[in-house]
Formats: structure tokens, sequence, C-alpha cells
């Protein structure tokens, strides 16, 4: 039986924080934020917490590690002392320790290596978020993964593999039949309930795009329901693949009272299995 509890959590990839925003959010029940080490050109902790000022306690704080600075751009690292300085400097800028650290994106460093090596050398950086946790950097660990299926692959390569606590992946009608059964079968493969199971980017960056402001939805939700297109399918992101809590940015408060009211629609499962079929049937 699936689980109702349905959260939404404030991102910041390229919503910039601010105090006000932050205050609106958590009149709507918003306790949850999502940003990473590498937003807002490596910056965006030390602007969250200047932003949030003595709010910054009031929310749970989730953040990602993977990227690292170099130049003008940027590079992918798993390495352990590249995460655990991260996770360090992390901790000093947001002055908290946030809830939960994803390793960002690590197929990027896995996907061109040999499945036997991309495996120890993931279970490595596994097992220094663990020692992250047990240092008291942060409160779990998990995995934040754009392109799950490689993922999938270096898992069965080997054993032995430190799990996660949280796995996040890409979530909502925008997702192909491979990328709606590659994000669910590395939920599976990592043994993860229900609300274990996070996402993001429900609109696949952005709300203006016209499938989201004039398809209508509505044959997917339970009847009676007052919605626009985009409560619609922010509501349905949380069931391809399913999930309990959805990060998505937006720096409109009005936007947000919106999506937060859409947490509460009821979707026709029904329904949701039969696209699923669609979209999977060849042809």
């Amino acid at each position: 039986m699936r689980r109702t509890d349905r959260r939404l959590a404030l991102g910041f990839h390229r919503t910039r924080p601010r105090h006000a925003l932050l205050e609106h959010a958590l009149s709507l029940g918003i306790t949850d934020l999502d940003t990473a080490f590498n937003y807002q050109g490596f910056g965006g902790h030390r602007e969250l917490a200047v932003a949030a000022g003595d709010l910054i306690h009031e929310f749970t704080i989730s953040t990602k590690v993977g990227y690292f600075p170099v130049g003008n751009g940027n590079y992918h690292s798993l390495r352990r002392w590249n995460l655990r300085q991260a996770i360090e400097q992390t901790v000093r800028d947001l002055a908290v320790p946030p809830a939960v650290v994803f390793l960002h994106n690590p197929e990027q460093s896995l996907k061109a290596l040999h499945p036997a090596q991309a495996h120890d050398y993931f279970a490595d950086a596994c097992e220094e978020l663990e020692r992250a946790v047990d240092a008291g950097l942060c409160g779990a660990w998990g995995v934040a993964a754009w392109e799950p299926a490689p993922l999938t692959n270096v898992l069965r390569a080997g054993s032995d593999c430190p799990k996660p606590s949280t796995l996040m992946v890409r979530v909502g009608l925008s997702l192909t039949a491979e990328q709606l059964d590659a994000g669910e079968s590395l939920g599976w493969e990592l043994n993860l309930d229900a609300d274990q199971r996070w996402g993001m980017s429900p609109f696949s960056g952005s709300t203006s795009d016209p499938t989201w402001t004039t398809t209508d939805l509505s044959s997917f939700l339970e009847p009676d329901q007052h919605h626009t297109p985009v409560q619609a399918a922010f509501r349905l992101a949380f069931e391809l693949p399913h999930c309990t809590r959805l990060a998505v940015g937006s720096g409109n408060e009005q936007h947000l009272s919106e999506l937060c009211a859409a947490t509460q629609l009821e979707v026709d499962l029904g329904a949701v299995d039969k696209y699923r079929e669609l979209i999977t049937t060849p042809g």
C-alpha cells in the first residue's frame, strides 16, 4: 500500500535564497530545503545561511557533494579527501550539520570505468559518507543520481557496498520509459522503502513550458478537485517513480503556495498505471 505523506522541499539549484521566501515556506509548513556544494558558484551554502539567519534551525537541510571548483569551472570526483573536505566546508558555511548529504551524480565518475573498478570506487565514496555521519558532520547520507542506470550496473558488479539511507532521482511526466524504469530499479537494488525515495526536477527545469501550462491532466486525478495543469503535473510527479519528498525550486511565493496545495490532490492510480503501460508499449 502506498504511503500518503508527501513533502515538498524548497530547492536552490536556480532559486536564490531570501529571508522572506524562507519565512513564507515555513508559513506553509515547508521545513525541507535542498541545495548542493556547487550551487550558486560554490557559494550557495553561505548564501542560504545568510538569508536564513536564525531561521536556519527551523529547517531540515539536504545537500550534495561531488562537484568541485577548478578555474572558472568545476570537475567531478568521488575521492575520499575531496568529499570529506566538502562536507566539512558545508558544515562551516551552513553553521549547522545538514540532515542528509548526497553523493552528487556519482555516475559522472563511474560510467567510464570497468564495472568492478567502478564498484570499488563507489564503495570507497560511500564509506567516506558513512564516516561523515559517524563524525556528526551530517545526520545521514544518500545518493542523488541524474542518470540512475549506470549506478545499478555498478552495484551489481560487486558486493558489500554500504547502502544509503536515501535515494534522489528525477521524477515526473517528462521522463521516458527507460528513465522511469532506471530510477525505480536503482531504488529496488538499494532495497529502499517508499519514504526513503525522493524526487527532483519534476518540471524538467521550467514550469513555463507549454507542456505544463496547457495540458489537461484531469484524467489522472480523482474527480471534483480544483487544480491548475502545473499543480496536477507536480502531484503526478510523486508517482513517477513513487517518492514521498520532492525538491523543486521556486522564488515566487504564490507559486510555492500552489505547489504546496498540490501535494493534497488525490491521484487516480489506475490512470497512472495505464500511463506507464502506454509509454512502455513498443510502437
